[in-house]
């Protein structure tokens, strides 16, 4: 049978980079072979992807974020074009809506290509934070970048979302729910276990044997850092002996330690390191609101850690309040703080979360969901054909 071609669009492809990047690998890194050609276009990430044909599009820096790049395909648009037709896709997937995720659109739907996509990034619900000091602007951006948001996935002929929350928000913008199949997030389990407990490494890094908050993020204002801060203050105010322990790094990194000073910050820590933490830590602390899924609550859970977070985003969905965690209102640091002392003193409700937190994560499998892609896209795959009959 004949390889179905896939011309895979990505700002960026570095596998650590954050929580989309690492979804992405997941899938590339069991790419069949014997069934798929892949192309990869993308702005920022190695001079070549694997073995796979791969084009590097010219970026610019953005400069709200100097961690990220954004695309620019109009450079090189013709030359970009060329090598498309040259490779002949079946199938167009599409990380972000873009630059390079429109040119993509726009490339398929001319061709009679179907397009896929995969939710992974929430970007409305930056806006109240990086605009903050301007709230005046904020109603406008969000009506801008829903309409935006409409338009591109409205384009799609797939569009995988991680949760039913997040699902039913893209309908509301009036993106087309016969489109949106759900789409969860696995977790590699050998990575992240109890197994991975090493209560002498955590002392290393502590210097004592008190019970240790975890909270793993890039240290950037969408994750609600501020309710993070009040989190602290509230804790040292109540005289809770306790490891306030940061996971993380990026622009706000110098905010975040002058708000807590006596936090103790790791900056950027490996998935091996991470694993580690998470399995040795007491809870996990997780105040943002805008996940579209929250794969950190995942690892927390299937390394034995019990969870408090915020009832917002598309996070919110992994967390049965009561039940296998505590999910929070994310302006009530006092909320935070209250379940926080209630799982250090309650040892019953604390391992009911643990138990069921491990059960719940134990259902995620990164090989069952990428199995449905393959599926998917080989059997979209022979839809050009039949577009290009009707057309």
């Amino acid at each position: 049978m004949q390889k179905i071609k896939v011309a895979f669009f990505a700002e960026i492809l570095y596998e650590d980079k954050d929580g989309a990047s690492r979804t992405m690998f997941q899938l590339i890194k069991r790419i069949p072979s014997d069934r798929f050609d892949f192309m990869f276009i993308y702005g920022d990430g190695p001079d070549k992807l694997f073995n796979f044909p791969s084009i590097k599009v010219p970026t610019l820096k953005i400069p709200s974020n100097k961690n990220y790049t954004l695309s620019v395909p109009a450079l090189i648009k013709k030359g970009l074009t060329l090598r498309l037709d040259d490779f002949g896709p079946d199938i167009v997937h599409i990380a972000t809506p873009s630059f390079l995720g429109h040119f993509a659109v726009i490339y398929a739907r001319k061709r009679h290509i179907p397009v896929v996509s995969i939710y992974h990034t929430h970007f409305i619900s930056y806006i109240d934070y990086y605009l903050k000091h301007t709230p005046f602007l904020i109603g406008l951006a969000k009506r801008y970048i829903s309409s935006k948001k409409k338009w591109f996935y409205n384009q799609c002929d797939c569009i995988y979302v991680p949760t039913r929350t997040i699902k039913q928000e893209l309908m509301s913008y009036g993106i087309q729910a016969s489109k949106m199949q759900l789409w969860e997030r696995g977790i590699d389990h050998e990575l992240f276990n109890p197994l991975k407990r090493d209560p002498a490494k955590l002392q290393e890094i502590t210097g004592n044997k008190l019970p240790t908050l975890l909270f793993v993020s890039r240290l950037v204002w969408e994750k609600n850092l501020e309710m993070l801060f009040n989190i602290y203050r509230l804790i040292k105010l109540r005289g809770i002996e306790c490891n306030f322990l940061v996971a993380g790094d990026g622009l706000a990194r110098k905010a975040c330690e002058h708000e807590m000073p006596g936090a103790i910050f790791l900056g950027h820590v490996n998935h091996d390191e991470l694993a580690i933490l998470y399995a040795s830590s007491s809870i996990f602390i997780f105040p943002s609101i805008s996940e579209t899924y929250g794969n950190v609550i995942l690892e927390a859970q299937a390394s034995g850690l019990p969870c408090v977070i915020a009832n917002g985003g598309g996070s919110k969905d992994l967390i049965d309040n009561g039940v296998n965690g505590f999910s929070c209102n994310p302006k009530s640091e006092g909320e935070f703080v209250d379940r926080i002392e209630t799982l250090l003193t309650k040892k019953t409700i604390y391992q009911q979360f643990k138990m069921l937190g491990l059960q719940e994560s134990a259902k995620r499998n990164w090989k069952h969901l990428a199995d449905i892609y393959f599926n998917d896209i080989e059997q979209l795959g022979q839809v050009p054909s039949i577009y290009k009959l009707t057309s």
